[in-house]
């Protein structure tokens, strides 16, 4: 529930279209609803501006599908996310809550397994202008989840992929699409230089994900994470490895907040 149905919801009790029982019944669910093998935390939305994921991974199919269908039945609690999920996972959560749309999929286990994102409720389409830009094609699994979760916020992103600086090039070749935007996610492996070009090019807030893509002296993405927890490019927020969910969020967090303060202006 965000705030606007809950405020939706007490009007309707001051004016007497909801019973005193009904609003009750409403608010008794607010705060969390326990499933007995999850919590879901219905007041997410109140507190942060958006309604809680749900990660996939480790949850029987069964458990997918019944987190989804009690996040769907609070109203106005935003977009319904599950993310990386495996195809066993999302025939469960699908078939139990019909209305859901894969809106991704990469080879993003490293067992090969392809993994998705899927949406129910997604929110309508936003003005801000987000791009979502790769180092290299490995980078993309990542990307994708990162561009999934946006699109399901209503900030279907512009992708620019492989634009990595061992061809600067092709950096330079993007400096526009990267001055229009309000935010860009970097996506990159290796040593995760591209961060750092692209925080020296915009204006614009620049979250960086390192990824687990490179050789050896890579270490699974801590190379890629130092070298951006150290870039000199001022203000580059950082997320973990492979984590294009959690940037995607972090852009969210940072948009709604700009536009809240302009309409409080």
């Amino acid at each position: 529930m965000d705030e606007a149905t809950l405020r939706e919801l007490l009007h309707g009790l001051q004016k007497g279209d909801i019973s005193a029982d009904d609003a009750v019944a409403a608010l008794r669910r607010l705060p969390f609803a326990d499933l007995g093998f999850a919590r879901i935390d219905h007041h997410r939305a109140l507190r942060q501006g958006m309604a809680e994921a749900v990660f996939a991974p480790g949850k029987a199919p069964d458990h997918c599908a019944a987190i989804v269908a009690e996040l769907l039945h609070q109203p106005g609690a935003g977009p319904v996310l599950l993310s990386r999920a495996s195809a066993v996972q999302v025939a469960a959560a699908t078939a139990a809550n019909p209305d859901g749309r894969v809106i991704a999929a990469g080879d993003g286990d490293r067992d090969g397994t392809a993994l998705h994102t899927v949406v129910w409720r997604p929110a309508p389409i936003r003005a801000e202008r987000v791009a979502v830009v790769t180092a290299g094609t490995a980078d993309l699994p990542v990307a994708d989840e990162c561009a999934a979760t946006l699109t399901a916020h209503g900030l279907p992103p512009v992708r620019i992929t492989d634009i990595g600086v061992a061809g600067l090039h092709r950096v330079l070749d993007a400096v526009d699409e990267l001055a229009a935007a309000d935010a860009v996610v970097v996506v990159a492996g290796m040593e995760g230089a591209l961060a750092s070009v692209v925080g020296g090019l915009t204006a614009a807030p620049v979250v960086a994900v390192p990824t687990s893509v490179g050789y050896g002296a890579s270490l699974e993405g801590v190379t890629a994470l130092l070298g951006m927890l150290a870039s000199c490019a001022s203000g580059l927020t950082v997320v973990g490895i492979d984590n294009g969910f959690g940037a995607a969020v972090a852009v969210v967090r940072m948009l709604t907040a700009r536009s809240s303060e302009r309409s409080d202006a």
